[in-house]
Order: C-alpha cells, then sequence, then structure tokens
C-alpha cells in the first residue's frame, strides 16, 4: 500500500513553489467578500431564531438532540465490543 504524502498532489505543490519563488500568494481572498461573508455569519443564527416561533425552536432542538444520542449509541464499547 503506497504512503500518502501530506505535501498535497503535484498541482498544489507546483503551486506552492511558484508562489514562494514570486514572494506573494497567487489565490487572495477578495477582503470585501471575506467581510461580507463574515457579516452573514454573525447575524445568521440570531436572525433565523428571530423568525421560528417557540414549536418550530422546540422541534429542532429536538431533532439535534435525537441525532446525537442516536450517534452516541453507536459507539462501540471496550466491554462489549459492538
Amino acid at each position: 500500500m503506497p504512503k500518502r504524502s501530506s505535501t498535497g498532489d503535484e498541482y498544489q505543490n507546483a503551486l506552492r513553489v511558484i508562489e514562494q519563488a514570486i514572494g506573494e500568494p497567487l489565490a487572495a481572498k477578495n477582503p470585501a467578500a471575506v467581510a461580507l461573508g463574515r457579516l452573514g455569519g454573525l447575524k445568521g443564527g440570531k436572525a433565523r431564531a428571530k423568525n421560528l416561533n417557540q414549536e418550530q425552536r422546540t422541534a429542532i432542538a429536538r431533532k439535534a438532540a435525537k441525532t446525537r444520542w442516536k450517534r452516541a449509541k453507536k459507539k462501540p464499547t471496550i466491554e462489549t465490543g459492538r
């Protein structure tokens, strides 16, 4: 079985070499887009909660808890081996 390299594939390595040679990143993020995305992320949860009624919030919380417990039950234990 071949070992996996943690340095990425050939294209990523080539991009890294070029960026190091020229001294600046080629794929820079747009600062305006980053700020806009952060702004939406900051108000997203509060805005969603504001638009939901108590029954909807309860149903969402119940579904999330049920999923967490279902996932926890699937973990094998050392004693049983299941």
